[in-house]
C-alpha cells in the first residue's frame, strides 16, 4: 500500500467536497477547484475525511494512488488556506511594481517587462525587491512564479536576477588576472 496514498485527508470547516464518479469539486473560502481523476482510483468521503483507494497492485494503479491523494490534499489546502510563492529581485536598479493587476519588472533590459497573471492568481509587491504570488491552485501559483523568475534568472557571479526567497545561489569566483 502506498505510504502517501493511504493517508486520510481531513476536510477543514468551511470546505465542501462533491464527488461525481471521477470528477471531484472542492469549494472553500478561497474559491472552487475541479479536477478529473483516473477512473481506476476511487475517492470516497466518510464524514469529514476523504479516503483514496486503488483496485489492485498494478504498477500504474500504484503510481496513481499517491498522485491522486496528493492532488486532492493540495486542492483542499488551496481552497482553505491558499498557496504563496515569494520571489526576490536582486541587482542595482532592478525592481518590481504593480500597475493595476499587471506586474511590471525593471530588470536590466532596454524596456520594462510587463506580465499579466492568469485567472485565479493574485500578485503583491510589498517592497520594490519582493514579489508575492498567491492563489488557490498550487500548480498555477508555481507555474506563474517560474515564468516570472524566467524573465531574469539569477546569475552566479554577482547574484543579480529574480530568485525564489528560499533559493540559495551558488556563487562563482570571477576571472583572476594573470600574474607576471
Amino acid at each position: 500500500m502506498s505510504r502517501i496514498g493511504r493517508l486520510p485527508i481531513t476536510i477543514p470547516d468551511g470546505v465542501t467536497v462533491k464527488i461525481d464518479s471521477s470528477i471531484v469539486t472542492v469549494t472553500g473560502a478561497k474559491g472552487t477547484l475541479t479536477r478529473t481523476f483516473h477512473p481506476n482510483i476511487t475517492v470516497a468521503q466518510e464524514g469529514g475525511v476523504l479516503q483514496v483507494t486503488r483496485p489492485n497492485d498494478e504498477p500504474q494503479n500504484r503510481a496513481l494512488h499517491g498522485l491522486t491523494r496528493s492532488l486532492l490534499a493540495n486542492m483542499v489546502t488551496g481552497v482553505s488556506a491558499g498557496f504563496k510563492k515569494d520571489l526576490e529581485v536582486n541587482g542595482v536598479g532592478y525592481r518590481a511594481a504593480l500597475q493595476g493587476k499587471e506586474l511590471v519588472l525593471t530588470v536590466g533590459y532596454s524596456h520594462q517587462v510587463t506580465m499579466t497573471p492568469p485567472e485565479g492568481i493574485e500578485i503583491q509587491v510589498p517592497a520594490p525587491n519582493r514579489i508575492s504570488i498567491l492563489g488557490s491552485d498550487k500548480q498555477r501559483v508555481g507555474q506563474f512564479a517560474a515564468e516570472v523568475r524566467e524573465k531574469r534568472p539569477p546569475e552566479p557571479y554577482k547574484g543579480k536576477g529574480i530568485k525564489y526567497a528560499a533559493e540559495v545561489i551558488r556563487r562563482k569566483e570571477g576571472k583572476t588576472g594573470k600574474g607576471k
